[in-house]
């Protein structure tokens, strides 16, 4: 029975890590959309397994980066993402349980329309944004990925957004993800969830994940990544929305 679970989803999260090496993004939104899509397996099973993927992730690339982080920005993130992974730990124990449908739903929408943000070409703003709207961003980034696991989308519009040197945007990026990351994984942790299975699936992730960032690396589509990059949008649009018209039926 074990085995019905693992191989699938772990086939997933090896294509969906080879598709984030080659295109930059990806990767937690493909794993929960197909793993939606096909019922490989429950949404908070495969949620808690890609937060411990990217606590570990995330653990290994932050050293020596955190001087290049803009301190207050950092810290009006962090004031939402803790109220949001809560609420959104909460939200997805009730909808997995009494609403599935709209689970799935609301994580088409989440996925689709964060395809379409990532088309649209983001100009760097004059002035930094205010801490309230740093704030708003992990609000939002911590309610998705204590749902799904998956913070990107809301900060990486954010800061992508920002009059800030390309080294500090990614510094951040990570950060925020490890925190998000962290406090979902004590969470599920108090509530029982880091089962044997949750286990196994993050241990196996983390060393396949591994090889097929190296497959991607060492061999690349043959495309431009800008046309890598197009062709990641696309199919973030297409996985939303399938799951929506599949929710809807």
């Amino acid at each position: 029975m074990i085995y019905e679970t693992l191989l699938p989803v772990l086939a997933v999260i090896v294509i969906a890590t080879y598709f984030q090496t080659v295109t930059g993004f990806g990767l937690g939104m493909i794993v929960m959309g197909v793993s939606s899509g096909l019922a490989l397996a429950a949404a908070p099973l495969v949620a808690t397994v890609l937060s411990l993927v990217t606590l570990v992730n995330c653990a290994t690339a932050l050293p020596g980066k955190l001087h290049h982080i803009d301190r207050p920005a950092m810290r009006a993130v962090l004031l939402g993402i803790a109220p949001g992974v809560i609420v959104g730990v909460l939200l997805l124990d009730y909808l997995n349980a009494t609403a599935s449908t709209a689970l799935q739903f609301l994580l088409g929408v989440v996925i689709m329309t964060s395809g379409v943000l990532f088309t649209v070409r983001r100009k760097h703003q004059a002035k930094r944004s205010g801490n309230g709207s740093f704030f708003f961003s992990g609000l939002l980034s911590g309610l998705m990925g204590g749902l799904f696991g998956v913070a990107g989308p809301p900060v990486i519009f954010q800061y992508y957004r920002q009059p800030m040197e390309m080294v500090a945007v990614r510094s951040s990026l990570i950060m925020v993800f490890g925190v998000s990351s962290t406090i979902r994984a004590v969470l599920v942790a108090t509530q029982g969830g880091l089962t044997m299975m949750v286990w196994w699936l993050a241990g196996g992730a983390l060393v396949l994940g591994a090889l097929a960032t190296v497959a991607g690396r060492r061999y690349p589509p043959p495309l431009k990544h800008a046309a890598m990059q197009r062709i990641g949008f696309g199919r973030l649009i297409v996985i939303g929305a399938g799951l929506i018209v599949t929710a809807t039926r």
